[in-house]
């Protein structure tokens, strides 16, 4: 597709004469200075290069033997002097044994002496000071570039350097470049909801001053990694169209005292100057921790960063147009003071996308791409639960990068099957080949979870199995929710637990004993098992006791274990339920498949022989096994 130029500006007046840039120091002059404190400090030890430096020992000798031609002596024992030879040489004089037949010996080998007074020299004098007249033009220099900078109104961060490192880091978008909208924002209404009253306040404050209420001071927004906070925040500068100056929180933390401080006050100041106008602060959680009882080097570093914080969040006027905006993934950690009304004002939970949402933003990422008619962007979200906004963007990229591995530019189905494959499983290596025994235990395993989760009335319905490695996994059965589900029965974690426990239930049926192939299901249904117990109230022995998060079944840390909210016998009534329902499952997948095992024996075979297969070959290995007489 060819493209024309659209016709550029009219032709302008030439831009009128500026005044010539005043002329610094001359970068030759400091060369030249350079230049002679070199030659003063080392031109000395150049000009005495063909001395040589002997002991008083060794002097001795040669005026002993008539090899020394001439002395000179001054007030502190130093000698110099030359041979007869004409060489130079140096040594000391040991003061300190009081030596008073040198003289005679002098005299006696026709030395001739000479006397010298050691004093102090402007070369001397020079070399000493000229470090600190070096650092007080330093100084003159940078308070020179101060004064210049506060006259052109771009206070003391227009220094570089030394001079602006208390400059705040902030991003500065001005209000034309914004052009995030809500309308790219996919899904989220009533997050985008939440935050349009900030638009309304920046956009018209006096509706908020006329019905005598404030406009919201400070947001901040609280969610999991990914899920899209900066774009809201960018949404938001953009609708209300005023500057948006975006910093991290750890762009506060220097190791040197007080700049931290010195870059909130110049991050409000640049904000006063363009108010109206918003502060955007990611990662609030580096530099808005809970405050200790003191501390030291870094740790009050942050707390006086902090402190400069919450004075300016509350010092800054009501009526001029600023608004902080933050985002953090961790609230348990900020400061009580940071949170409280006058500062954060209100706080906004963005939480992972639903169904729905996720749909909304895939169509958001695959803007540009050629997706096949097979492609069901439904099916693909419904597939992908507790995946945030970033996940979605790296599946569909992922997706196209597999497309391109086939040189191709449409994206089917099974792009996007491979790319989510990738994405939680992880690479797939050809090279990571099983032995012919452990591929059949591989195939048994995957089969035996598979029948039990067709089996099982709760249980997603499974989409795919496969015995090809990928990651650290040997193989995978994949299940696809049909809804998104908040809240989960009792009936629906027993089946869950069942199908957890279905690949070492099959092991069991078909070769008799257990394998290490089973060690991450177990991890996975010991972790549901202890939070049934302790957290949910399903155990009849325990009560309808919940412990909240983190109690778990066997602490091995001696703090830890102090500190758990219940006591030895009631750990061991926990051990014993966990044991139990476990132990249930297991027996109870056992029983389905000890009951099909014509079905788990067809299901196994079939993915011995095409390593892949969906959730049609499953149902359909039980339909052929219900038709089958009974042996």
């Amino acid at each position: 597709m060819s493209r024309t130029a659209a016709p550029g500006p009219p032709p302008s007046a030439p831009p009128p004469a500026t005044e010539p840039p005043k002329r610094g120091w001359p970068w030759w002059l400091t060369s030249l200075l350079v230049l002679v404190y070199l030659a003063i400090l080392f031109g000395p030890a150049l000009l005495e290069r063909g001395t040589s430096a002997v002991p008083y020992t060794e002097f001795l000798s040669k005026v002993d033997q008539g090899q020394v031609d001439s002395v000179t002596v001054d007030d502190h024992g130093s000698l110099s002097g030359e041979l007869r030879g004409g060489a130079g040489f140096t040594s000391q004089v040991p003061t300190a044994l009081n030596d008073a037949s040198l003289e005679p010996l002098l005299r006696s080998k026709n030395v001739k002496i000479t006397a010298k007074t050691t004093t102090t020299s402007w070369v001397s004098t020079l070399t000493a000071f000229l470090p600190f007249a070096l650092f007080l033009g330093l100084m003159i220099w940078i308070g020179r570039r101060v004064r210049r900078s506060l006259a052109d109104g771009g206070g003391v961060g227009g220094l570089g350097g030394i001079g602006g490192i208390g400059r705040s880091k902030a991003k500065i978008i001005e209000a034309q470049r914004p052009t995030t909208r809500f309308a790219d924002v996919a899904g989220y209404e009533g997050v985008k909801q939440e935050v349009s009253e900030v638009v309304d306040f920046l956009r018209d404050p006096t509706r908020y001053a006329a019905a005598g209420a404030k406009g919201p001071r400070g947001v901040i927004m609280i969610g999991p990694p990914g899920t899209g906070k900066t774009l809201i925040a960018r949404a938001v500068a953009g609708e209300a169209s005023v500057p948006f100056l975006s910093i991290t929180g750890s762009a506060f933390v220097e190791m040197f005292v007080g700049v931290g401080a010195s870059r909130v006050r110049d991050l409000f100041d640049e904000a006063r100057n363009r108010a109206p106008s918003i502060i955007f602060i990611d990662e609030i959680d580096a530099v808005g921790s809970r405050r200790g009882p003191g501390g030291f080097g870094g740790h009050e570093e942050r707390e006086q960063t902090l402190n400069q914080l919450l004075s300016e969040m509350d010092g800054f006027d009501q009526s001029s147009g600023i608004v902080v905006l933050a985002a953090t993934n961790r609230p348990e950690t900020l400061d009580p003071a940071l949170l409280r009304p006058g500062r954060f004002d209100r706080q906004v939970t963005v939480p992972l996308p639903n169904q729905a949402e996720r749909a909304a933003i895939l169509t958001v990422h695959i803007d540009g791409k050629h997706l096949a008619p097979d492609v069901d962007l439904t099916v693909v979200a419904r597939g992908t639960p507790g995946f945030s906004g970033a996940d979605l963007a790296n599946l569909v990229n992922e997706a196209a990068i597999n497309a391109v591995r086939d040189d191709r530019t449409v994206l089917t189905a099974a792009d996007f099957a491979t790319a989510r494959d990738r994405v939680l499983l992880g690479r797939r290596d050809a090279s990571n080949a099983l032995l012919p025994e452990e591929r059949e235990s591989v195939a048994v395993h995957e089969s035996g979870h598979a029948l039990v989760a067709a089996l099982c009335e709760h249980a997603d319905p499974v989409t795919k199995v496969t015995i090809l490695p990928a990651g650290m996994a040997l193989g995978a059965t994949e299940q696809l929710p049909e809804a998104e589900r908040r809240l989960y029965r009792e009936d629906y974690l027993s089946d869950l637990l069942a199908v957890r426990m279905g690949g070492r239930a099959a092991e069991l049926v078909v070769f008799g004993q257990g394998s290490t192939g089973a060690a991450n299901d177990l991890a996975e249904a010991t972790a549901l098992a202890v939070k049934m117990v302790t957290e949910f109230g399903l155990s009849p022995a325990l009560g309808p006791i919940g412990y909240g998060t983190g109690a778990h079944a066997a602490p091995v840390d001696p703090v830890e274990a102090a500190q758990r909210p219940y006591s030895e016998h009631t750990q061991r009534t926990i051990d014993q339920e966990v044991a139990r329902l476990l132990a249930e499952a297991e027996a109870r997948a056992v029983a389905m498949l000890t009951s099909r095992r014509d079905a788990l024996d067809r299901l196994a075979a079939q993915l011995r022989e095409q390593e892949t297969v969906d959730g049609d070959a499953v149902l359909a290995a039980l339909r052929e096994t219900t038709a089958a007489p009974a042996r």
